[in-house]
């Protein structure tokens, strides 16, 4: 116990840092939030991207949540070597970050829809309940893109 006390108070500060869990900060999430939402905003107030999520099943949707979720780990730690998941912050095993993004993805593509007014104006004849579910679909195609500038800010900064 002594000699292994010892060894980690002996090591450089670099060895000893990088064996500790990287936090996720306030400053990263407000970096993952500014891509996010420069990359949705166009899709939201396409009247294509509400009329694929017309026509979308379920199957689309969780297929199309997948790849977000694809791209967005892909994009956090696959594009970037200094990025370990295994040393940042974990919730059940699900690094910090990765959680993060993907609720700034979807977040920030909801709000811009509601914050137009999307639903309303593109859905109006649905009724609610269906407006609801196209509007998820919606905000899912849009997320493909919000996603790419969320990690790509969170990356560069």
């Amino acid at each position: 116990m002594y000699h292994q006390l010892w060894h980690n108070l002996c090591q450089p500060n670099q060895v000893r840092l990088e064996r500790m869990r990287q936090k996720h900060k306030l400053a990263d999430t407000a970096q993952q939030i500014v891509g996010g939402f420069l990359l949705s905003g166009p899709f939201v107030v396409t009247q294509e991207v509400w009329a694929l999520a017309l026509n979308m099943t379920v199957f689309h949707n969780v297929f199309l949540v997948c790849i977000v979720a694809a791209i967005g780990y892909g994009g956090l730690y696959g594009a970037d070597n200094d990025r370990n998941p295994r040393r940042e912050a974990a919730v059940a095993g699900v690094p910090v970050r990765f959680i993060s993004v993907l609720l700034v993805v979807f977040g920030s593509v909801g709000t811009l829809a509601i914050a137009v007014t999307a639903p309303d104006q593109f859905l109006g004849e649905l009724p609610l309940a269906d407006q609801m579910i196209v509007t998820f679909r919606a905000i899912s195609v849009g997320a493909v893109f919000s996603v790419v500038g969320a990690v790509t800010t969170d990356s560069l900064f």
